[in-house]
């Protein structure tokens, strides 16, 4: 029983071996050329160089997590609403709040996207670097690549070292080194998470039942890395730290361009760009209260509306004979 399901585990494995391991040789031989290819750095690098890809080709997905947490948030006074209307029935609440989701088009699942997907990604990095530190080969890594991640150092530590299992002289080296990649680790995980409940979410979000999850969230999910992290190899953490960064980098972009209504950021925004009006001697846009409006240009189809319409062959000949409009004068006729 216990083989059949390492078989099937081994077949899924596969693909994902074999793309960490394409991302990660392609990287390694164009560091390898600059550092050399034993060394710690052309690895550390390439580790990094497939973190960047993996999360570029999580962009979409990304973007579809920033929009349905906003929806979560901008929906949490309805949800309020219908808490207290069908509180008592839970099957009837559950079934309104589902089409309140469908009819806002917003997945509560949504948010958690990059991160499970990432996921299988980084278990197989863990396993492809956990291997390579026993001399076994995984996807398309030869066994000369293996032994070369095996011994590969950066900073006087092992790349395939734990801060756990670390042994020998360079015992002290991999507990600091892994000790403060965890630590970085930890840390970027909860200001990520930080960032977009102090900047991009409106008060009366902070007070909901999903309020509650993100706040566990903020708490729960460092401790997690901060345990789990002490057992995974340093090659897996400058991973993660990496993913973590970029994460923060991103959100912070689109928190400051884009920010949710009612929220911190979107103050900061507003301030932000009429600061930037009156350092260019722009007028201040007509406000409503709550919404500024402009004048809208027209239209495609107001502009063909307006524009004269085209006219025929024969139409234009039988109007070069018609009279002005009162002439009294009729087409190819005397005057009366």
């Amino acid at each position: 029983m216990f083989e059949f399901f390492g078989d099937v585990g081994g077949a899924i494995m596969a693909p994902l071996y074999f793309i960490t391991s394409v991302i990660l040789s392609g990287f390694h031989n164009l560091f390898g050329g600059i550092f050399g290819d034993d060394s710690g750095a052309a690895w550390a690098l390439s580790i990094i160089g497939l973190t960047l890809v993996i999360r570029a080709a999580l962009i979409p997905l990304f973007v579809k997590q920033i929009k349905s947490s906003r929806n979560m948030q901008l929906l949490q006074p309805k949800l309020k609403e219908l808490r207290d209307k069908y509180g008592h029935d839970r099957e009837r609440f559950a079934q309104e709040q589902m089409k309140l989701f469908k009819d806002t088009g917003t997945n509560p699942l949504a948010s958690c996207l990059p991160l499970i997907l990432q996921m299988p990604i980084f278990l197989s990095l863990f396993r492809l670097i956990d291997r390579a530190a026993h001399g076994e080969t995984r996807g398309v890594l030869s066994q000369d690549q293996v032994d070369s991640l095996a011994q590969a150092k950066i900073f006087g530590a092992r790349i395939a070292d734990t801060f756990t299992g670390a042994e020998g002289e360079s015992a002290t080296a991999v507990r600091v080194l892994a000790g403060l990649l965890v630590i970085a680790m930890t840390a970027t995980t909860f200001l990520t998470q930080r960032q977009l409940m102090t900047k991009n979410m409106p008060p009366d979000a902070l007070k909901g039942q999903y309020a509650q999850q993100q706040k566990m969230l903020l708490y729960i999910l460092p401790l997690v890395f901060a345990i789990g992290g002490i057992a995974f190899p340093i090659g897996v953490i400058i991973y993660w730290t990496t993913s973590n960064l970029w994460t923060m980098g991103q959100q912070f972009y689109v928190i400051r361009r884009n920010p949710a209504p009612g929220t911190p950021a979107a103050k900061a925004k507003e301030e932000r760009d009429a600061h930037k009006r009156a350092r260019k001697g722009l007028p201040e846009p007509e406000s409503t209260g709550t919404t500024t409006t402009a004048v809208a240009a027209p239209s495609e189809a107001e502009r063909r509306r307006q524009q004269p319409k085209k006219q025929s062959r024969e139409q234009r000949k039988k109007g070069k004979g018609a009279p002005p409009r009162g002439s009294g004068r009729p087409a190819g006729g005397k005057p009366r």
